[in-house]
């Protein structure tokens, strides 16, 4: 089936055009003016703008955590993401311990495969490196899996020593992968929430207090130094102060292979909303930071200090003693409420999967914070290319998969937990107001997302072989 998107203003990366999109067996078949019908299903986008789907990059579905899991799995994940105007994702597997990376990966397929309506892909997270898992990740390049993870946080969980950090770095690179790291200082950071909860400072603002910004800003240095010891590129997530963007722009003046990313919401909260009285809502990690933060993720956006926009999109319900509704059933697990009694137990992570370009068009592009090309570049080009998807994903262009996206800069919306469709029991945007919605939503020429109709299927998305020694942006 044939389907030709007439009169719209398409949006790129590099470009701002008018013209028709015809989309045909998946792909972007023709870019023109006065494309003929001849036959096609047609859809008018005249007075609006036509962009290809968001990729994210940064999601935890259905991850185990401190007790529960997220409550979000590869079916209503992608659900959200649909309705928020993305396409595509990447989502970490977790090593167990014990675990080979392939059997890592197996277990990931077991979540996602049945239930993926998205096109997606895995990283992988590395947590027990073994001489024999160190010998196992070139093999994850040959079967499309090109990078890896790992934390320098969460002590005595997930945490790996520089030794690990850095014979990982070694490896992968000459692979042809790319290294992400979750960069905090995991030790200093233990010893600040043991010196906290010792004092009975529990309250979920001492979330933040205990995990400074100067204990991301140093994990960050090291390991910008360490990968450029072994010669490797690097990625660093979820950048939320200007302090940590100054290290990783120190790498990239002296040539270094290092690129960054941060989160939607790093750009609009800080402690202060912590401080309220349902500031567990707010815990992640790193946390929100301070204004003066928010003002210098712009900044790093627009100036390229940064290269990617993502969610780290890992809910939890805010009173999992509650039940939801969920497509008209009944929906419940434990979720921050497990944190009562202490900061410590608050499950780390908030939703975001559906909100990031909903929010980052209103209140980003709608306010002059980025441009709409930028937009594109950070939310679907430059993580097609970073990633290894690119030309296939993350732009218009004849060949490309026709995961696009029609949006409507009129229309409005007041947004908030009963708007959105990710499977949590509150939103960080709550009555925040809306301007400019995506109206249809295809993905590989099929429509998802209709206005408020949904036509997606579990296991209708297709998961990704993505390409080693991709460039960096």
């Amino acid at each position: 089936m044939k389907t030709l998107i007439q009169n719209g203003t398409l949006v790129t990366a590099s470009d701002t055009f008018q013209a028709d999109l015809l989309m045909a067996d998946g792909k972007i078949a023709l870019l023109g003016r006065g494309l003929p019908a001849d036959g096609a299903q047609v859809f008018d986008a005249r007075g609006k703008f036509v962009l290809p789907g968001g990729i994210d990059v940064h999601t935890h579905l259905d991850l185990p955590f401190g007790g529960t899991k997220a409550s979000d799995d590869f079916y209503s994940g992608h659900k959200a993401a649909a309705f928020g105007g993305t396409t595509c994702h990447l989502d970490f597997a977790m090593q167990s311990k014990g675990e080979t990376l392939r059997q890592t990966l197996d277990n990931w397929h077991k979540k996602s495969d049945a239930k993926a309506v998205l096109d997606y892909g895995f990283h992988v997270g590395i947590t027990d490196l073994t001489p024999a898992v160190l010998a196992e990740i070139p093999t994850l390049a040959a079967e499309g899996v090109t990078s890896i993870k790992l934390f320098l946080a969460y002590k005595n969980v997930l945490q790996v020593d520089d030794t690990t950090f850095f014979k990982s770095l070694l490896q992968a690179g000459e692979a042809g992968m790319l290294t992400m790291v979750h960069a905090e200082n995991g030790d200093a950071i233990q010893i600040l929430v043991d010196k906290a909860v010792a004092e009975g400072r529990v309250a979920p603002e001492w979330h933040a207090l205990t995990r400074p910004a100067w204990a991301e800003a140093e994990a960050t240095m090291r390991a910008v130094a360490l990968a450029g010891m072994a010669g490797a590129p690097l990625y660093v997530v979820h950048v939320t102060n200007g302090m940590a963007v100054d290290q990783i722009a120190y790498g990239r003046e002296r040539g270094l292979n290092v690129m960054g990313e941060t989160c939607v919401q790093y750009f609009f909260f800080s402690l202060d909303n912590l401080r309220q009285p349902d500031g567990a809502k707010w815990v992640c990690s790193p946390p929100m930071r301070t204004a003066a933060d928010n003002a210098a993720l712009w900044d790093a956006i627009r100036g390229n200090q940064l290269q990617v926009i993502s969610t780290d999109h890992c809910p939890f319900l805010y009173d999992g003693t509650k039940p939801i509704m969920y497509e008209g059933r009944p929906f419940s697990l434990p979720g921050k409420e497990l944190g009562r009694s202490s900061f410590a137990k608050i499950p780390n992570g908030v939703p975001g999967i559906e909100d990031r370009m909903l929010i980052l068009w209103s209140h980003g592009v709608n306010q002059g914070r980025l441009s709409l090309n930028r937009l594109v570049e950070v939310c679907c080009t430059n993580p097609a290319k970073i990633f290894g998807l690119y030309p296939q994903k993350g732009t218009l262009a004849v060949g490309s998969d026709a995961d696009v996206v029609i949006w409507d800069p009129a229309a409005t919306r007041t947004y908030g937990v009963a708007a959105s469709h990710q499977r949590t029991d509150y939103n960080l945007y709550e009555g925040w107001e809306l301007r400019g919605l995506p109206e249809k939503v295809f993905l590989r020429g099929n429509l998802l997302v209709d206005g408020d109709t949904w036509n997606g299927e579990p296991g209708g998305g297709q998961w990704l072989r993505r390409g080693a020694h991709a460039p960096i942006v």
